[in-house]
């Protein structure tokens, strides 16, 4: 049975907020447009005596934020026009004057006061008594005749009654027209209902998080550190293990694509799926017919693209679990590799194929085609500016082409260090501490940094002679690790700065696949045929 909620509570459970934070013109705004008024005092009872002991000074500023009946409003302004220094704090404009309760009762006791002159000016500048003068005529000339006046009259001003009782009768009035609500009603709402995401595991305690985009904070590690000790291990099923996983750019997300056709999205800090996702929490999954082997993120992690076994590629809104875009045929072959353009319209795929293809996504058709490497596409990448395409194969080459025309602009072969022949290139990363160059992966027990044009910059290498070639690489945000993992299940850690080796640490027992890091943290993932992905700090 769901909940009910009035939308004027909503609306008053703002202005509480506006008014706690001395957004006193926003708080009018709202008031005005919404015709909603909070209505709220601290303490009733508190409000009651300062009415009945006549503190004025104290009642006319929290009634100038009250949204009250045109008859008490006048009673109150009629009552207190005796006194004319809170007349003239009227005057000033210090609030709305026609906002503040009962001014009949204001009027009065000014004039008994003998501050004849304020009285009367309240009398001709307030709306209030404007309206008094057109809708009340005969009202309005008694309280004008009495300012006139050079005595005071209490038996006929107050008639029958007294100034005490006439306040004691505003007060009780009034107190018919406020409430009393708890503070800060806007955070503790707030507040519970992270709580109790936290009860249901669907926010990891002690996490900072950000209200605005409804994720938690991510953090940002300052230094860039390699990694070296185990934070935790996710396991799959017995008959399953992840072939690809990626994070999202904002940090949020580790997604894994399973050899089972499943597509998982987990939080990477308690180790366990997401279940603020609903379809999640509802066991309902993004998934391929066979096995996926490639996915990417849009820049914005709104959208996800996977490619599996069978060549589909398939578009997914990632909150939503929602299939946005299929295409059955993208490949002939197994997908190896998948990425957005820059503008977030087109997908590039790279397959088992041959082939490098450009898809889009409005039309759900393929738009280019790549040719020329004479086996597997390993990898397939936009340089960050979108103007170009690079892709490797185990053809042991590397492209680089044109990403509107299509044209192959240079080829060329990284170094063979390998005894075996020609080493397949596995993978490619523009490196981020220039555009221009980029770190190409073959398999062998050398990583280089090169140019776009094939001329090596810097290598690295292992030392391992026999049983140590590399899978599988990444570079850290800034650039200064790369990290490689080998076929000995070992992930070595490369320093930009030195070129030196600074780390080998074991991975995996067996069947080692590959790799990814965080985008803001000292946090790589690697993953295994063995059926887990281990998530690694510094």
């Amino acid at each position: 049975m769901s909940l009910e909620i009035e939308a004027t509570d909503v609306i008053k459970i703002i202005l509480q907020f506006c008014k706690e934070n001395a957004l006193l013109d926003s708080l009018q705004a709202i008031q005005n447009e919404c015709q909603v008024s909070l209505n709220t005092v601290d303490s009733i009872e508190t409000f009651v005596s300062e009415i009945n002991n006549g503190r004025w000074d104290q009642v006319l500023p929290v009634v100038s934020r009250l949204k009250l009946p045109h008859g008490k409003l006048e009673s109150l302004y009629e009552l207190v026009s005796q006194c004319a220094w809170h007349a003239s704090l009227l005057c000033r404009g210090n609030m709305h004057i026609e906002h503040i309760l009962h001014l009949h009762q204001v009027v009065l006791e000014m004039v008994e006061l003998r501050e004849v002159d304020t009285a009367r000016a309240v009398l001709r500048q307030t709306p209030v008594f404007n309206r008094m003068k057109q809708e009340e005529p005969d009202r309005f000339l008694k309280l004008e005749h009495l300012c006139g006046r050079t005595y005071f009259d209490t038996k006929e001003v107050w008639a029958g009654t007294s100034k005490e009782k006439r306040r004691a009768q505003i007060a009780h009035f009034l107190s018919q027209e406020v409430s009393t609500v708890p503070p800060q009603r806007l955070m503790a709402l707030i507040g519970q209902a992270l709580k109790w995401q936290q009860h249901q595991g669907l926010l990891p305690p002690g996490t900072a998080f950000d209200l605005f985009r409804g994720t938690a904070q991510g953090t940002r590690d300052e230094v860039e550190r390699y990694p070296s000790q185990l934070d935790r291990t996710i396991k799959f099923g017995k008959k399953s293990h992840p072939e690809c996983a990626v994070f999202s750019p904002d940090g949020q997300m580790l997604v894994t694509g399973s050899a089972d056709g499943f597509i998982e999205v987990w939080d990477f800090i308690t180790g366990k799926l997401k279940k603020d996702l609903q379809y999640q929490a509802d066991e309902q999954f993004m998934m391929h017919d066979e096995a996926v082997l490639a996915l990417s993120f849009s820049k914005d992690s709104e959208l996800l693209v996977s490619g599996s076994q069978d060549g589909k590629i398939k578009v997914w809104k990632v909150r939503t679990g929602q299939c946005l875009r299929k295409y059955e045929r993208a490949h002939t072959q197994g997908v190896t590799a998948v990425g957005f353009s820059k503008d977030g319209t087109h997908v590039l795929s790279s397959s088992y194929d041959g082939l490098v293809r450009v898809h889009g996504i409005k039309s759900g058709k393929m738009l280019k085609e790549l040719r020329g490497h004479t086996s597997y596409v390993n990898d397939a990448i936009y340089s960050p500016d979108g103007s170009q395409i690079v892709s490797t194969s185990s053809d042991a080459s590397v492209r680089v082409w044109d990403s509107k025309t299509c044209d192959c602009l240079t080829s060329f072969r990284p170094p063979q260090t390998s005894t075996s022949g020609e080493a397949s290139v596995n993978a490619v990363h523009f490196y981020p501490q220039n555009p221009d160059q980029i770190i190409v992966c073959n398999r062998s027990s050398t990583v280089f940094i090169m140019t776009l044009h094939g001329h090596v910059v810097k290598s690295f290498q292992s030392g391992k002679r026999e049983g140590g070639d590399f899978l599988a690489c990444w570079v850290s945000p800034r650039g200064e690790w790369i990290y490689c993992l080998g076929e000995d299940s070992i992930l070595y850690s490369f320093s930009t700065a030195t070129g030196k080796l600074e780390n080998l640490m074991q991975v995996a027992d067996k069947g080692p696949i590959g790799l990814c890091q965080h985008p803001h943290r000292n946090l790589v993932a690697t993953y295994a045929d063995e059926g887990s992905l281990k998530l690694w700090k510094a």
